[in-house]
């Protein structure tokens, strides 16, 4: 890879991938007193004091173990190091050493591992070492950051593997690739459709009726599978029964995080329905303890029966009955929730799918995290096309935020939805990737009203936000959560007309659901487009180039060694936000 190269080139190629490698480690380090980081390829060798990198990190300062690689690093890339050595993640120690004992965090830290030089002959020993110093780290009172991952780590310097570095950098920098060449396919799209369209005619969204509202938070429990489901209910005084939104959260959030959407849909006249799904602090740490996985399998198929009872248990109500209107359902979700969506709208679970995909070898090349996830699935006992038929026929339309269906769903799963369905992704999201989990599977969708969103700039976390004073939510880095602001603004502006359009059934807000509409409220901060067609076609040349082993690749590493640094980082705060509840 160095062939053609000058010696310049060399050094400034070891030193990036240093760079990279140390969010990398920032991850899923830790221990108790390194002083020195190197790395080696070939005859080139770079030693670096980490005393030195918390003094730059810390005051800006350049010594003379440093200087002598400063002039090869664009002073962006340095910029960006230098906010990755300090960026804290708040996170009790307890938690993250039971998130490491669980099958996902293992198979972090076994990855990982790989890129730490040893003459151990028990390689497992500098697995245990990444995790007592993530744990130890999370322990100091600034938080966990990588300056001190690397001062925890338990041995005198800690050396890397190079060779190994660089596959994992082809290995991101092909599936950043293939995302960004993917949405660039979408937006080109989008543009075509919205070229077609005239918007001379078309005002802003109608202004907010603002129904007063009655909001009741109901304590329910579903005996038959043991699940207490807290549900907030927000309830328009309107004259005729209200079309009902459910809003079904992520793994290991709460109904506060979606509150903003419940009151604006409700002030529009929608009975708005948020559910508390059984995953609190306390539950998700004891399930840790008890079976050592981050999510269980029977959530797959518990999820959707949850927002099953809790129609059922409505509609039996008297207090309801006449002030909802159960045949007019619609359902929101994000993460976890936008699966539960999907299943609800006729999604079905695809073991064969699964079976394929979880072949332990492609698992240890995937930077797909969500498979890590879905592969748990596999443990559902009774894997029958009726046990497992969880949609639900009063839901008229179905609205899926970052969801994770690649393998869960499947192609064959997706096709069975015959009911309208908008999916939302984010051209940042580390935890369900936006190329493998919404847009080529929105191309397998076969029912023609269907919509594909894409927040451009947002990540996993961008329409949930961040430290929400109802819950005890991690905080994570603003780079992690992106402007939420934005995103929620979003989210408010697209399920207006699309649920007014399909469940309330009022066909004059169609003329909202269109990519020259969206293009006409897309800000600079957060960008956002739509597509109503796009098939698997349109991919094929992005996917071909993707997975073709012998593709000539760029050398402008300079330019996408931060960003790995970010995706990694991600990664692994994405799946510590799984357990998003701190004690």
């Amino acid at each position: 890879m160095f062939g053609n190269c000058g010696k310049n080139l060399r050094k400034n190629s070891l030193l990036l991938i240093l760079s990279m490698l140390l969010p990398t480690l920032g991850i899923s380090n830790s221990a108790m007193a390194a002083t020195q980081i190197n790395a080696a390829y070939s005859a080139l060798e770079i030693s670096i004091p980490i005393s030195v990198l918390e003094n730059y990190a810390k005051h800006g300062l350049v010594s003379t173990n440093f200087a002598q690689y400063y002039q090869y690093i664009p002073t962006s890339t340095l910029q960006e190091l230098r906010k990755i050595l300090i960026q804290p993640v708040k996170i009790s120690p307890a938690v993250v050493s039971e998130f490491l004992n669980t099958q996902q965090g293992k198979f972090i830290l076994k990855r990982l591992t790989e890129l730490i030089q040893t003459k151990s002959y028990y390689p497992e020993s500098e697995s245990q070492n990444l995790r007592t110093a993530l744990i130890s780290a999370a322990a100091e009172p600034e938080g966990l950051n990588l300056l001190n991952l690397l001062r925890k780590y338990p041995q005198d310097s800690i050396s890397i593997d190079v060779v190994y570095a660089w596959r994992i950098a082809r290995e991101l920098e092909q599936m950043i690739s293939a995302t960004q060449k993917a949405i660039a396919t979408l937006t080109q799209a989008s543009n075509l459709e919205a070229a077609t369209i005239s918007l001379e005619n078309l005002s802003k969204l109608p202004q907010q009726p603002n129904f007063p509202i009655q909001k009741q938070t109901l304590k329910l429990f579903d005996s038959l599978r043991n699940r207490h489901l807290s549900t907030d209910i927000y309830i328009p005084n309107t004259q005729n029964s209200a079309p009902i939104i459910v809003i079904s959260h992520g793994l290991g959030l709460n109904s506060s995080n979606f509150h903003y959407l419940g009151k604006y849909l409700a002030n529009y006249g929608f009975a708005v329905v948020i559910p508390n799904h059984p995953s609190s602090y306390q539950e998700k740490v004891k399930s840790l303890i008890n079976s050592n996985q981050v999510i269980e399998a029977h959530e797959f198929k518990d999820r959707p029966l949850d927002i099953k009872y809790i129609l059922d248990q409505l509609a039996s109500d008297s207090q309801f009955q006449k002030r909802l209107n159960f045949q007019q359902v619609g359902v929101f979700g994000q993460s976890l929730g936008g699966y539960t969506a999907l299943a609800l709208a006729g999604a079905k679970i695809n073991f064969q799918q699964l079976k394929k995909d979880c072949d332990l070898d492609k698992l240890r090349n995937t930077w797909n995290m969500s498979l890590l996830l879905q592969c748990r699935a596999l443990e559902l006992p009774n894997q029958s096309e009726k046990e497992y038929n969880l949609q639900d026929k009063r839901v008229k339309a179905a609205i899926a935020v970052n969801p994770i269906t690649s393998s869960i769903f499947g192609q064959v799963g997706l096709s069975q939805i015959q009911t309208p369905i908008m999916i939302i992704g984010s051209s940042e999201d580390t935890v369900a990737p936006a190329l493998y989990e919404q847009i080529l599977p929105f191309s397998w969708l076969t029912y023609p009203h269907k919509y594909l969103v894409m927040l451009l700039g947002a990540t996993h976390f961008s329409t949930i936000g961040n430290s929400n004073p109802e819950s005890r939510q991690i905080a994570l880095p603003k780079d992690m959560v992106g402007d939420a602001s934005q995103a929620r603004h979003y989210m408010n502006a697209l399920s207006l007309p699309f649920f007014q359009t399909y469940v309330a059934k009022k066909p004059e807000y169609i003329s909202y659901l269109n990519a020259a509409y969206f293009q006409s409220i897309s800000s600079q901060s957060l960008g956002l487009n739509l597509v109503q067609s796009f098939d698997h076609l349109k991919l094929a040349p992005v996917l071909d180039d993707h997975f073709h082993k012998n593709q000539p690749r760029k050398k402008k590493l300079s330019h996408i060694i931060v960003r790995f640094g970010f995706w990694i980082l991600g990664i692994g705060i994405s799946l510590l936000h799984l357990l998003i509840f701190s004690a």
